[in-house]
């Protein structure tokens, strides 16, 4: 086959090739196989009808009904231990309810948005046109490799477009599940599944996409960000970061503690909007302390054996973090472990959830994002002294506020810059349908999630047209008539 292409390199390439050629593509693997075959296929259908993208969203959430018990036990094989509840409240539900909103409203959003023409340019009429952008790859994440795939992928679809998804290794019985879903309910032509080593990372991400979306890491997504920029494809980063938590001195300390527990209990803090830390009032550190304790408890009394009680994913994430905490330990910091039933976590991938006091900028959970059960609380004197600490770090994915008054929160919305912000709790901005999810800076670039996701996988073509009467002729050259000496004193007075 014969087709015009962007040259494209992979992540470890120090070349960057911007020219166009025709060459003659060799499917030489699965991933060329497949990309090809959806290019060919979007080529063939480039502007698929409302009803034909409504149809493909049913399609989705199909699937995902039919699937969704064994996604559940495969997510559970994967981390040695999910939470079945955790599963389908943070990974089914959001997604099939993005699904039927983007369902929903997709109608709408196609439609031609007018525009208004200049007097100088009348008579014409001009619009925006939203025009699919052809093939899109997805790269997932182990933490939520079915929301974080299915999400974007839902957006995809609904803007006319086709996707290859790249799933994590981390999360191999997910992949499989996801995989033999896609292929019984889509064709590859329009929606497939890399597992394994199908498709390496650095191949994946050197292909020329029409659109790349990326979850993970910052360090990570520097390298994809690199890799794209070979073929000039457009990124959409999803890169998590430091997330802070500021509770306000006058806010109930029960009130505000209970969310961020949950905040960080759920999924065991391997959430990219997790709460990393906590500001809090000085004086009223006993009283999270205590507060903590009690939520925890009455959420989680026993942990080792408690199949709600979420496992780190595997044994590297989890001695990383027994690394931090020993970090912390050796540099001065206070330990506490939050074990309610004072259980033996040894030889398992569970941990109790730890508070780190009088932490210090030399240690690691406070130069990395932590991505675990461990939370520091720091002493803050005041809301200014907060926002001051926010900013001058890199912007967090999200920020959460805890407070009732409204010129504070108005203070912290227009003083601070993050992906997105919640008040008085934690996580339950990212499910909102009709809210943009990404981030800003180190967290992340573009976003997605209902129209927002419609635009950012479309192409806002802005097109003008001019009727049988073109007012344009009359100010061709030769320049100096009284049609431009009348244009200027009209536009120029």
């Amino acid at each position: 086959m014969i087709i015009p292409i962007r040259k494209a390199t992979d992540c470890s390439s120090s070349q960057i090739s911007g020219n166009t050629e025709i060459m003659e593509i060799v499917d030489s693997s699965p991933l060329d196989k497949m990309f090809n075959a959806q290019k060919a296929a979007f080529m063939a259908n480039p502007m698929p009808s409302a009803k034909e993208r409504i149809s493909h969203l049913k399609t989705l959430e199909n699937g995902l009904m039919k699937y969704r018990k064994k996604l559940t036990n495969a997510l559970d094989d994967d981390f040695g231990c999910r939470s079945e509840d955790e599963s389908l409240l943070a990974e089914i539900i959001p997604a099939v309810e993005n699904i039927r909103y983007i369902r929903k409203h997709v109608k709408k959003w196609m439609k031609p948005s007018p525009r208004k023409v200049g007097m100088l340019f009348q008579p014409a009429k001009a619009m925006v046109i939203y025009q699919p952008l052809g093939v899109v790859g997805i790269i997932t994440p182990w933490n939520y490799p079915l929301y974080l795939s299915v999400g974007p992928l839902a957006g995809i679809l609904g803007a006319g477009n086709r996707s290859m998804i790249r799933m994590s290794k981390n999360t191999p019985a997910t992949a499989d599940v996801l995989k033999n879903m896609f292929q019984e309910f889509f064709d590859e032509d329009h929606v497939t599944v890399m597992t394994g080593d199908e498709g390496s990372g650095s191949a994946f991400s050197g292909k020329p996409w029409d659109h790349l979306v990326f979850t993970g890491s910052t360090e990570v997504g520097r390298l994809i960000m690199r890799a794209a920029s070979s073929n000039l494809t457009p990124v959409t980063l999803e890169l998590g970061g430091k997330t802070p938590a500021i509770i306000n001195d006058k806010f109930p300390m029960k009130e505000a503690v209970l969310p961020i527990a949950f905040g960080k209990i759920f999924n065991m803090g391997q959430t990219c909007v997790a709460p990393d830390h906590v500001l809090c009032p000085r004086l009223r550190i006993n009283e999270f302390v205590e507060h903590f304790k009690k939520s925890v408890k009455k959420m989680f009394p026993t942990m080792l054996n408690n199949p709600q009680y979420t496992s780190i994913i595997n044994s590297q994430e989890y001695e990383r973090l027994q690394e931090m905490v020993a970090d912390a330990r050796s540099k001065g910091a206070e330990i506490i472990s939050v074990n309610p039933a004072g259980e033996n976590f040894e030889n398992t991938r569970k941990m109790p959830v730890t508070l780190i006091l009088n932490t210090t900028d030399e240690m690691k959970v406070m130069q990395e994002e932590i991505f675990g059960p461990l939370l520091p609380i720091l002493p803050c004197d005041s809301l200014h002294e907060a926002v001051n600490f926010v900013n001058n770090r890199p912007r967090p994915l999200a920020l959460y506020y805890f407070d009732y008054n409204q010129e504070n929160i108005d203070y912290v919305l227009t003083h601070t810059h993050s992906g997105g912000v919640l008040i008085n709790d934690t996580l339950a901005h990212v499910p909102q349908d009709d809210l943009p999810f990404g981030g800003i800076g180190e967290s992340g670039m573009g976003q997605y999630h209902g129209h927002e996701g419609f635009l950012a996988f479309s192409k806002a073509k802005g097109v003008m047209m001019k009727s049988r009467i073109n007012s344009g002729k009359l100010v061709y050259p030769p320049y100096g008539n009284i049609v431009h000496r009348l244009a200027y004193k009209l536009f120029l007075k």
